[in-house]
């Protein structure tokens, strides 16, 4: 029985932490913060690999919004997820919530454009979840482990990441209102996710401002339906009717609010974290620093264990020759759901004598050709593609970021969102180094080889 119990215990050592999602379904309601609107939010548990995904369902079609940092849009005081017209407003507490608790997988759909603010702490999404309970599922947690230190700035403001040594998620925050901290003293916390203390210590904090702040979002027509009894309005003398669940309750609900903006990462991120004076902009700020850095190490993993498809085998597939061949490999393929391939640029490129001269410059159309032909090559491994060839039918959220000129190396990324039997959407992106260079949603229709 020794010999059973020690093997057992060495077993859970060595275990992988496992994905989690909700025992049940739960239902959080009421208004939201700045916009005031009504809502009702249901988080559902959700599939192994699934991740958080937010979903409109007020508009038609319902409309999912996947809570990675690319659809984040830039907003004042909050964080923001858009695609297209369709937004949710404020989802930094709810995703702190899932952060706090280790929920990699839910559902989140809302019939408003603004998630419940309730107390204006994480606790209202905090406590219904550990009510409903938790469930493992069969899949080991997608963790990213800082590499190496990273460091976002805006005035004097700072966050930076490093790596740790310690397998957890740790921030010192410290807080310094400068000439206001006569009503707010410089203060400071730490936060270890390997602790346990995420729901007593830091998810009960509640959003505050500054009286004159509040009282700008007042005249704005903003927040309307609060009151200093609802949040923490700090005047000259501390908070307006009202007193603080901890003494320094501001700085652990900066913590509150750093947790669910670097869990638009889109996994959970080890690493030890210093934060002075951080916002929601230096947060998603780092949210991009650390997802470059993440896709830098995966591309150099990839490299390791050598390529899936060389120049003979994509023109085995393909019907584009030079100079229209704009793939030169293809490093991995996922099945049907993701690939990353590669296309050198040099100076031999025909389109560098026009375009232009003394400048070369990679045509945009061109780069986003590159990524329509990485998509097509990823759609053709569905079966019943085979055979057949991918058109381009039509292009949406085109964005051309930054120039990609002769000596780059163009590394192309394609992302399956559907895929039919004559159609199917992608998400392509094309990068230079860790830079995003350029981005579209390319959408194809199947076509039988011969008609080509």
């Amino acid at each position: 029985m020794l010999q059973t119990t020690e093997q057992s215990a060495a077993r859970s050592a060595t275990r992988p932490a496992m994905q989690h999602t909700l025992a049940e379904p739960v239902t959080v309601a009421g208004k939201g913060l700045l916009l005031g609107e009504e809502a009702t939010v249901t988080i559902e548990p959700a599939p192994i690999n699934h991740g958080i995904v937010f979903e409109r369902t007020d508009v038609s079609p319902p409309v999912r919004l996947p809570a990675v940092v690319s659809n984040v849009v830039r907003r004042a005081r909050r964080t923001t997820l858009k695609i297209g017209e369709t937004s949710v407003e404020t989802i930094e507490h709810c995703m702190s919530a899932f952060a706090g608790l280790r929920i990699d997988n839910a559902l989140v759909r809302i019939d408003g454009p603004e998630l419940p603010c309730g107390d204006g702490s994480a606790a209202p999404f905090v406590e219904p979840i550990l009510k409903a309970g938790l469930e493992e599922q069969d899949v080991p947690r997608r963790i990213y482990r800082i590499q190496e230190p990273l460091v976002v700035e805006e005035g004097d403001a700072m966050l930076a990441a490093f790596p740790s040594v310690a397998d957890e998620f740790r921030v010192l925050f410290d807080l310094d209102y400068g000439s206001n901290s006569h009503r707010i003293q410089r203060q400071s916390q730490s936060f270890a996710s390997s602790n346990g203390n995420y729901q007593h210590e830091i998810a009960r904090a509640r959003t505050y401002s500054l009286r004159e702040e509040a009282q700008a979002l007042w005249d704005r027509g903003m927040c309307t339906h609060l009151t200093p009894r609802d949040v923490l309005v700090i005047g000259d003398d501390g908070p307006i009717e009202n007193a603080y669940r901890y003494e320094n309750e501001p700085v652990r609900h900066k913590i509150v609010d750093l947790l669910g903006d670097l869990y638009l990462v889109g996994c959970q991120v080890h690493g030890r974290f210093v934060a002075y004076k951080s916002g929601h902009e230096l947060n998603q700020r780092m949210c991009r620093r650390i997802r470059e850095q993440m896709f830098a190490r995966h591309l150099k993993d990839v490299a390791v264990t050598g390529r899936e498809m060389d120049v003979r085998t994509i023109q085995r597939i393909m019907p584009h020759r030079y100079p229209m061949l704009l793939v030169d490999r293809v490093l991995e393929i996922q099945s049907d759901r993701k690939a990353i391939g590669v296309k050198n640029v040099t100076i031999n490129e025909p389109f560098f004598q026009g375009h232009y001269p003394g400048t070369p410059i990679m045509p945009g159309v061109l780069v986003v050709e590159a990524m329509a032909q990485l998509g097509g090559l990823l759609m053709s491994q569905k079966l019943e593609h085979t055979g057949k060839i991918a058109v381009l039918l039509s292009l949406d959220r085109v964005k051309l970021r930054q120039p990609v000129t002769p000596g780059d190396q163009l590394i192309l990324e394609a992302e399956s969102i559907r895929a039919k039997a004559r159609t199917g959407t992608m998400k392509c992106r094309a990068f230079v180094g860790s830079k995003l260079a350029a981005e579209a949603q390319i959408r194809f229709m199947m076509v039988d080889a011969e008609q080509e």
